[in-house]
């Protein structure tokens, strides 16, 4: 009987740990849905943008869209979500420069046009080469950078508010982690605490300093509300939550409506200097 529940045991073990060892490539699988294609550009939508192309460290090339407005406006640097591209982004865009904000939007490794294919590392090295375009060949000075994740893009977003300079940043629909995610799906649920916490934002998210907008849909059937919260409740000084009311994880913006974007634009508009 001992020799059964001890096979049974090392049989749990190294499951776990085979579990674990491809589990990455699982989370990739489930994290990341680009498309190459576009389904729109800027003019479709009246918008005057600059096609721009830049470097990240380990060499891949990516591609993204400067939607310039008054020379001392505020920047919002976008980093978008897992699914698409940043063709998917512009009905968002749009609505975003008609409060008299600068956007800078671009495609992460293996979404779009841009090069190479998507990890978790790989993302943080565009979001950071991103911010370094704008600093370094746009020369928008870091006190007019605000950063805004979406989704998966808050995890971009965060990795760059630690590593650089930014005046603010605005966190939407963000979860709490990966193994946070996990806890939420039954294919994982039983593993979920041995998992690595990969794209740990509520870890990080204490570290960093500057002022933050937590905005999450109250009917977030992806993210739950809840994360979003706690989020929130782990953020310094000065932090700001606002919840959409009937709003999912995908809609934050179209139900939110003219009070999202009030609030979007007083926050952007408040960190100006």
């Amino acid at each position: 009987m001992l020799i059964k529940v001890i096979c049974f045991i090392v049989l749990i073990l190294a499951l776990v740990v085979c579990f674990s060892c491809f589990y990455q490539h699982i989370e990739n699988f489930f994290v990341f849905y680009p498309q190459a294609s576009f389904d729109g550009v800027p003019a479709d939508w009246r918008l005057t943008s600059e096609d721009v192309y830049f470097d990240t460290e380990d060499k891949e090339r990516l591609h993204g869209w400067f939607f310039p407005s008054e020379d001392d406006a505020p920047m919002i640097l976008f980093c978008h979500g897992n699914a698409g591209n940043i063709s998917h982004r512009l009905d968002n865009i749009k609505l975003l420069m008609d409060q008299n904000i600068q956007i800078f939007i671009f495609d992460y490794r293996g979404y779009g046009k841009s090069s190479g294919k998507p990890s978790e590392t790989g993302l943080y090295k565009d979001g950071l080469a991103a911010y370094d375009f704008l600093v370094n060949q746009k020369h928008i000075p870091p006190k007019r950078i605000i950063l805004f994740g979406r989704s998966l893009g808050a995890a971009i977003a965060i990795e760059i508010a630690l590593k650089k300079n930014v005046a603010a940043i605005i966190l939407e629909s963000a979860f709490t982690s990966s193994r946070g995610m996990a806890k939420t799906l039954s294919l994982f649920k039983i593993f979920a605490s041995l998992l690595p916490p990969h794209y740990n934002n509520l870890e990080k998210i204490g570290r960093i300093t500057v002022p933050k907008l937590i905005v999450h849909g109250e009917e977030d059937e992806i993210v739950p509300l809840s994360m979003g919260r706690e989020i929130y409740d782990t953020a310094q000084p000065p932090k700001y939550f606002f919840s959409i009311k009937n709003a999912s994880h995908n809609d934050t913006y179209l139900v939110g409506g003219k009070k999202y974007f009030e609030t979007l634009s007083a926050f952007v508009k408040d960190q100006k200097i």
